[in-house]
């Protein structure tokens, strides 16, 4: 019988510390902050109330310099959110010939039931003959797939391997520390798998529109962020009709709720929109109508 490949973690501790058009852009520092007390941040308050939830939002307009700002520097929990970043990291670190993503990686019924998600990872033709790293990759972003992002987290060596990636962006916040399913539990106190609005907003910026990676990986990133099938509920429901959204979710306890992506309106540069959640409460139910309310009042702040 094979044996199981888990989420191999290396040793060590870390630190605290494609529809649519791309075009490169540079990440600098957020400026034309909403004010404290300005209306929409009033409202993402009033909505943060309503909805019993902790919010955190960085909203940021690539082209004009627009921000909206609301609990943008506290730490929330990533869950999988993390998985763009894992993916980034892949791309860049691993596939240094182009020939990595062809690689076909096997896995068996062990490493499904660990993970605990598996919609791609566990279908029968997949478990049976194995999957090449880029479906692996699609399957993790598109999909949420647990399993996928395991073994990816095995090929880059463990999840420290995502906190450098980060690091070597520029983002000294986010930090990746467990494997699926563990990453998610969410607890209020915990500084590890976290990151804030602000920071991933920006990393995420970096890995669509700047130059973390060549114009074919961020191309080949994003088109599986746009392709996404777990937010349509989420960044998605809240937004115009016709605007093209590249999102990752992210969902664990605590009610915690995510959505991190680039949206793109029609005829204009891209927003970026990161919109984290988390309640008290260890069992209580995720909120996907928070987010979808955050990003109705920041598509017309934005614009």
């Amino acid at each position: 019988m094979k044996q199981g490949r888990g989420c191999e973690v290396e040793q060590g501790r870390v630190s605290p510390g494609g529809a649519a058009v791309l075009t490169a852009v540079a990440v600098p520092s957020a400026a034309h902050a909403s004010a404290p007390g300005s209306r929409v941040v009033r409202k993402l308050r009033d909505l943060e109330r309503r909805h019993g939830t902790r919010l955190g939002v960085f909203g940021w307009n690539t082209v004009t310099g627009r921000t909206v700002l609301h609990r943008a520097n506290e730490r929330f929990p990533m869950c999988s959110t993390s998985k763009a970043m894992a993916i980034g990291a892949v791309l860049r670190d691993l596939d240094h010939d182009g020939t990595f993503l062809s690689k076909v990686i096997h896995y068996t019924q062990q490493d499904i039931d660990r993970a605990g998600a598996a919609p791609v990872t566990g279908l029968p033709q997949n478990l049976a003959h194995g999957m090449s790293v880029a479906d692996l990759c699609g399957a993790a972003v598109s999909y949420s797939d647990n399993t996928a992002m395991n073994l990816l987290l095995t090929e880059l060596g463990g999840p420290a391997a995502v906190t450098r990636f980060c690091r070597s962006l520029g983002d000294t916040v986010t930090r990746l520390d467990r494997c699926e399913p563990e990453l998610n539990s969410a607890e209020p106190w915990r500084v590890t798998d976290t990151t804030t609005p602000r920071a991933i907003g920006r990393t995420y910026a970096r890995l669509a529109l700047g130059n973390a990676r060549d114009t074919a990986d961020r191309t080949r990133l994003t088109g599986w962020l746009v392709a996404n099938t777990t937010g349509g509920k989420r960044l998605r429901a809240g937004l115009p009709e016709g605007w093209t959204v590249g999102d990752k979710t992210g969902t664990g306890r605590y009610g915690t709720t995510n959505d991190v992506g680039i949206v793109w309106p029609p005829g204009r540069g891209p927003i970026v929109m990161a919109v984290l959640s988390t309640r008290p409460e260890p069992d209580a139910e995720m909120d996907d109508a928070v987010i979808a309310e955050t990003a109705a009042l920041l598509a017309p702040a934005l614009t």
